[in-house]
Parts: C-alpha cells; sequence; structure tokens
C-alpha cells in the first residue's frame, strides 16, 4: 500500500500532457462505474472502503503499527469479498460496458414491422389495463434475452392484440411470467425475470414492477407492466420505472426509443466503414 502512495506522489512530480489525460480517462471511469452502483448495496460498501484507504496512510504516518497491520490485511480480503458478494453488480456493470463500447449484432425488424409490433402491443396493454389484468411484456432491443428462455414456453408466433391478450388472462397457464418479443415474433411467455436489488424503489411496487426493473438493469430491453391492482401502464428502460401511460404515449414513446436505437446503429457502423476507408487509404 505503501508503494501505492509513492507512485501517486512520483506521478503528482512528473505530471505532462499525457498524464492529464490518463487523470481524466481514470476520472471517467470511476464516475461511471459510481453511476452504476449507486443507490444498490455497493455503494455502501464503496463507502466503507474509501474510508479504510483514508485510515491506512494516517495510520502510517502517526505509526500505528497494528492498525495499520489490520487495515492492510482487510483490505485484501475485502476486494475478494467485492467480487464474490457483489457479483449481480459487476456484471451488470460489464453487461452495460459492453453494449456502450460495441455495436450490438442483432438487427431489429424494419420500420414498418416494428411499427405493426408497437400498434399490437399498445392496443393489448391498454385493453389489459381496462380489465386490471396483470401483464408483463419485454420488446427485445440489442442485448439478446437467450437465456430467460428455457425458464418460459417457445411460442414463436406473429405478434397480435389478441394473442397477447389471451395469454394474460388470468389463471391460464402463462399469464404470471413475462413475454419476451423478439423482432416481430412472440417468442415466449411464460419467462421468469431476474429482480432487482435497488432498495430504494417505492415499497408498493409489486414482484412485476421488481422483475421489470431487474432486467432493464441488465439489459437494453424496454418492458412494459400493467399493475394488476390499479391497472397502471409502466415501462422500464435502463434501470428506472416510469408510470402513467396511456396508449398514445406509451406508442411515442416506444417508437422513439426503438429509432433512436436505430440511428446509433447506422451512425456506428458508418463510423466503422469511414475508419476502414482511412485505413486502406493509408496502407
Amino acid at each position: 500500500m505503501q508503494e501505492f502512495y509513492l507512485m501517486i506522489v512520483n506521478t503528482i512530480k512528473n505530471i505532462s500532457a499525457w498524464s492529464i489525460l490518463d487523470i481524466l480517462v481514470v476520472s471517467f471511469i470511476f464516475y461511471k462505474g459510481y453511476m452504476l452502483i449507486k443507490e444498490t448495496r455497493a455503494e455502501q460498501l464503496l463507502k466503507g472502503i474509501v474510508f479504510i484507504v483514508v485510515l491506512i496512510p494516517v495510520s502510517y504516518i502517526l505509526k500505528l503499527d497494528m492498525l495499520n497491520f489490520i487495515l492492510n490485511k482487510t483490505l485484501t480480503i475485502g476486494v475478494l469479498s467485492v467480487v464474490i458478494i457483489f457479483q449481480p453488480e459487476i456484471r451488470r456493470a460489464l453487461e452495460h460496458l459492453g453494449r456502450s463500447a460495441f455495436d450490438d449484432i442483432h438487427n431489429g425488424p424494419s420500420v414498418e414491422k416494428r411499427t405493426e409490433v408497437v400498434d399490437a402491443v399498445v392496443v393489448a396493454v391498454e385493453n389489459l389495463a381496462e380489465t386490471k389484468t396483470g401483464a408483463l411484456i419485454a420488446i427485445e432491443q440489442g442485448t439478446g434475452l437467450g437465456e430467460l428462455l428455457p425458464s418460459g414456453t417457445i411460442i414463436d408466433a406473429k405478434v397480435s392484440a389478441n394473442l397477447l391478450e389471451n395469454i394474460f388472462v388470468v389463471n391460464t397457464p402463462l399469464h404470471d411470467g413475462a413475454t419476451i418479443i423478439r423482432k416481430d415474433r412472440i417468442h415466449a411467455s411464460g419467462c421468469v425475470l431476474p429482480l432487482t436489488n435497488n432498495n430504494s424503489i417505492n415499497k408498493k411496487l409489486g414482484t412485476r414492477h421488481r422483475a421489470a426493473i431487474g432486467l432493464s438493469e441488465n439489459s437494453d430491453a424496454l418492458i412494459i407492466v400493467v399493475s394488476e391492482e390499479t391497472g397502471v401502464i409502466s415501462l422500464a428502460v435502463n434501470g428506472r420505472l416510469t408510470r402513467n401511460y396511456d396508449k398514445e404515449k406509451l406508442k411515442t414513446i416506444l417508437l422513439k426509443i426503438m429509432a433512436n436505437r436505430d440511428s446509433k446503429r447506422v451512425k456506428t457502423a458508418g463510423e466503422k466503414v469511414k475508419t476502414w476507408i482511412m485505413g486502406m487509404k493509408k496502407a
């Protein structure tokens, strides 16, 4: 640990333009990492680790050898404990980094097909909301949801409002799980989704809402929830849940998010082609 602090001192003495860039990059990584664990269990642990890291040089300067020894050993064991205990948060961070750094390989449906799917979904959701029939629908985007399929039943049928409404009829075999839409097909129903570990969400929200938030934390899927208690329509995206949608508002936001994703994918692909052409010119 003493070597670490000496390295910091030497870095400050030999600071340069590249050193400033290095500091900015590291600062950005730490910032993004903190935003990913904000309002989770890992946030409290991080505060404890920071406190220990601050105490170590203090104990060294004040010649508190026993305290310094205990703190160093605690920090060593703590790193391993973090990896084991907070595996879900680490996985979520890596998946988020993967989605941000690389273009996805899943090509979405055409604009026409996408509009047809959204139209069918919002009609079904509105009808389910009117009868206060609980529903959970996940629309797959760039991140594949294949690992969730074994927990449900494969359907592989064209998306239609009538079929979606029938799936969620109370006391039918598939009503209590999530229906996954892949491209322009209802791929599977009755799937079990991961629940969020975020303890700051409204305690009144039930399992469907917690499952929707949980999946949105681990993927870029669009998850729609209909509450069976109130009939309120909610949408979970990127770990956040927004509520009180009507048919038109839900349709608008779904199409907007999908269109933004497509534009980013096209832009990324264009940049890759441009980079390849520039490389060919240099060669």
